[in-house]
């Protein structure tokens, strides 16, 4: 049985027993924004907002998220509340404001120089300040804070999203032990000598664990986790059913390869797509030549870098194909705050423009890098002209823009150069699958996308559709909401708060007190 939108929607309304459904994700799923002294409303570029957008459509419930859009507020009710999408509401948006000092410390900082690099195995160094760490842990107590409110009044399903919240399962338990708390961490998980060099490995591990289910895309992902929890902590696995038993709690641990909604490119393109297609290849001089794509962030993980230099040895080789083809490469900025960052954008802009200089001329430029930000609709359009969309990441959790190509590939044409250090490799692999850091094959691949028989294109493309079809973002969320269903079949009243009792032992009743007052000050008693 396929699954739909209507499908997932039987299953939650089965598995979650009248709980609430809270999605808790540093990304909001919409952005508010002034334009010309006028609020609009944006859907923010991502595979995760991406992803969890129809599951929210369909399942309803609450979506706690940072506030970044510079009119959030003014369309928010007093408690940062506002019922999404704009134009069809079908679930409430709950804002959390963070300062720039928040953001530079938990985001910028500890997220993102810390956790992504260390778990990112792509040579870049991890930072380790702990200033960073201290904002990390407070921006986890504030979202804590706003889930528990949204929670008052009954049973309640949380599912945490990514890296972000490391410490917030645990937090959330301590608080409110009956409710359901699942985490899915998009990111890869490396092995333990890796993820054990940072200070506070043990107090990251520690708040997953208080997740009833984690879940990540592979199930080497999952064997990493088991062992770098395993050489930290003093807990009890169970290798065969994969749980961890820490402090008399249990914490599944599963794979569950995240997907697209198929129903989307169809949306996206509608029926003026050729026309559109047309007015973009006028507008970048592409002509009637081959588009090979490449759709990320600038992003030192996505092998923008190495798919350009690539395309510099593919014409050294093949000077025959100058003039015959274009390379457009959407980059879109992302987290330029940080150094690594922005010299990745120069490296990029510098070698395209490099590329450019000694393989094209007045009439012909192999490489258009477009330096922003992408709607969907754009983003779509280009899967669908393209004869291939390179993704060359060196190291990636699933990658969603290859599952998007596919997906919006309805003439099953088209070929998909795949990096074999995604997830996405795992199940796509009638694509051209290629390692990224090897200059002569990667090159090799973008030449079979440009000379690949019909034939073969449609025989490869067809499977890779069948698979991500079946294996779509509702398929995802339901076998999450399954398993979660399995683990706490029925859901339980919340407790009333135990009142403080005399403790003969001082140590011990201080303890007690310290608790209670920190599940109290998270719960907004």
């Amino acid at each position: 049985m396929a699954w739909t939108k209507e499908r997932l929607e039987e299953v939650a309304q089965t598995r979650l027993g009248g709980s609430k459904l809270i999605v808790v994700a540093n990304r909001e799923p919409y952005i508010h924004r002034y334009r010309d002294g006028e609020v609009e409303w944006i859907r923010p570029a991502g595979g995760l907002t991406t992803a969890l957008d129809p599951v929210m459509r369909a399942c309803g419930g609450v979506w706690v998220a940072h506030g970044s859009g510079d009119a959030d507020a003014e369309v928010c009710d007093k408690n940062g509340r506002v019922r999404v999408p704009p134009d069809d509401p079908s679930y409430v948006l709950r804002r959390v404001w963070l300062s720039k000092d928040d953001e530079e410390g938990y985001y910028y900082g500890f997220s993102n120089s810390t956790l992504w690099p260390l778990c990112h195995q792509v040579y870049c160094r991890p930072m380790f300040d702990p200033s960073n760490w201290d904002a990390y842990r407070e921006v986890n107590e504030t979202f804590a804070r706003a889930v528990l409110q949204e929670a008052e009044g009954g049973p309640a399903l949380v599912f945490v999203q990514d890296y972000h919240f490391a410490l917030l399962p645990k937090l959330l338990k301590a608080a409110r032990p009956d409710l359901v708390v699942a985490q899915f961490w998009h990111i890869p998980w490396p092995n333990p000598e890796t993820f054990l060099v940072c200070p506070w490995a043990k107090d990251l591990l520690d708040g997953m664990l208080g997740n009833d289910l984690l879940g990540f895309h592979t199930q080497y992902h999952c064997n990493n986790f088991l062992d770098t929890v395993d050489r930290a902590l003093e807990c009890r696995i169970d290798r065969e059913k994969f749980a961890v038993t820490r402090g008399g709690h249990d914490t599944a641990v599963r794979p569950f390869p995240i997907s697209v909604d198929t129903d989307l490119p169809k949306e996206y393109l509608g029926d003026d797509w050729e026309q559109r297609a047309k007015a973009l290849r006028k507008k970048h001089r592409l002509a009637a030549r081959p588009l090979l794509v490449g759709v990320d962030r600038v992003d030192y993980t996505k092998g923008i870098p190495e798919r350009l230099r690539a395309l510099d040895r593919l014409l050294t080789k093949h000077p025959e194909l100058k003039e015959k083809f274009h390379f457009l490469q959407v980059g879109a900025p992302s987290r330029t705050h940080l150094p690594a960052y922005r010299d990745l954008a120069d490296e990029v802009q510098e070698l395209a423009e490099k590329i450019n200089w000694e393989h094209g001329d007045d009439h012909w430029q192999p490489i258009v890098f477009l330096n922003e930000h992408c709607g969907q609709e754009d983003v779509m359009l280009l899967y669908r002209m393209a004869a291939g969309c390179v993704v060359s990441s060196l190291h990636d959790g699933m990658n969603l823009v290859a599952k998007e190509f596919v997906a919006a590939r309805d003439d099953e044409r088209g070929v998909l150069i795949l990096s074999q250090f995604t997830g996405a490799a795992k199940e796509l692999t009638d694509a051209v699958l290629v390692n990224p850091f090897d200059v002569d094959e990667l090159a090799t691949g973008l030449h079979l996308a440009l000379t690949m028989p019909v034939e073969e294109q449609e025989r490869r493309m067809r499977r890779m559709r069948i698979k991500v079809q079946d294996n779509n973002i509702y398929r995802w969320a339901g076998m999450l909401l399954s398993e979660v269903g399995k683990l706490v079949p029925e859901p339980v009243a919340p407790p009333t708060p135990e009142p403080i009792v005399p403790v003969n032992d001082p140590i011990e009743g201080r303890i007690a007190r310290e608790n209670f007052i920190t599940a109290m000050r998270l719960a907004g008693c």
